[in-house]
């Protein structure tokens, strides 16, 4: 549910946010009209006031929301802030006097209301979402022989590292993604694991697995450019042969435990085009692929991202 707390201005406290008095107090069927309206979450407020969407209506941990902002016009100029708790996430203009800020949510984070807070031109919306609870599985998982005490090259982990962390302006995506694999699913995202007897605490499966059979298509999901090409070679030990590509405006895939590589990097790459086959490279049990989606460096259920997908 998302409940808008403000106007512009105000002197009082909300969490530490300033929240005004709101001049018009509204019915509970006019409310919820405010909040779900496909054009405004801001019925009753003056026109003046920044209108800011948050999407989905309902999310749940591991969901990416989508705070979109429409800006009066000859306001353009001016590139709104989003900030959710201590942090700000990068906003990108996706239309004329329209902007977008996508903030990721994990299974490692608490369910519960989420503060957004937008800022544009002197004005301010303080927005209230509430995160619904979601139950991750626990599986176990055991590794034996050498890939029981494998670990991360340094070389390996500075790469994967400066992936995740890309922000580039630039949207390359368009629509729903598409599935990367036609292998059945055998792991989904966010199961928690227990590997060779021991509860990984801080861990959570962080994308897809397609159980696809060992050399299979492994297709791009959605236009992008290939920004990391990594090979056990090259010290890629855990990841195994990996690929990357950045999707623009802080959301990038990576696929990885591929067999064989066919692209490079620098490549621009369209939705459904090749980028290499099934393997069991790197820290793997068997054939199958591995499919992060990461949003602004945390990663996200790719799920929503195929099925409506955010445009």
């Amino acid at each position: 549910m998302i409940t808008p707390v403000d106007t512009i201005t105000s002197k009082n406290k909300w969490q530490g946010f300033a929240v005004p008095r709101l001049t018009t107090r509204l019915g509970a069927t006019a409310l919820l009209t405010s909040i779900f309206t496909t054009t405004t979450v801001a019925w009753g407020i003056p026109a003046s006031a920044l209108q800011v969407q948050v999407t989905p209506l309902k999310p749940k941990l591991g969901d990416t929301l989508s705070v979109i902002i429409n800006m009066e016009n000859g306001s353009s100029a001016t590139v709104p802030k989003v900030t959710q708790g201590n942090k700000t996430y990068p906003v990108f203009q996706i239309s004329p006097n329209q902007y977008r800020a996508l903030i990721p949510t994990t299974p490692l984070q608490r369910s519960g209301e989420k503060p957004i807070r937008v800022m544009a031109g002197g004005k301010q919306r303080n927005l209230s979402v509430q995160v619904g609870w979601r139950k991750f599985p626990v599986q176990r998982i055991t590794l034996r022989g050498n890939k029981a005490g494998l670990r991360a090259t340094a070389y390996e982990l500075k790469r994967v590292k400066e992936f995740k962390a890309l922000r580039t302006p630039q949207k390359l995506w368009n629509g729903p993604f598409l599935r990367p694999n036609k292998g059945r699913v055998s792991t989904i995202y966010g199961v928690r694991r227990y590997y060779n007897g021991k509860f990984a605490k801080n861990y959570y499966h962080r994308g897809v697995d397609y159980a696809g059979w060992s050399g299979s298509p492994v297709i791009a999901p959605a236009a992008g450019r290939v920004v990391l090409v990594g090979k056990v070679s090259q010290g890629f030990r855990v990841h195994g042969n990996t690929v990357g590509v950045d999707h623009g405006q802080g959301v990038v895939s990576i696929f990885l435990h591929l067999n064989r590589i066919n692209v490079k990097e620098g490549d621009i790459v369209k939705a459904g085009q090749l980028i290499g086959g099934v393997g069991s490279t790197g820290a793997s049990t068997g054939p199958h692929l591995h499919w992060g989606l990461y949003v602004n460096g945390q990663s996200v259920n790719p799920v929503p991202w195929r099925f409506g997908g955010i445009k």
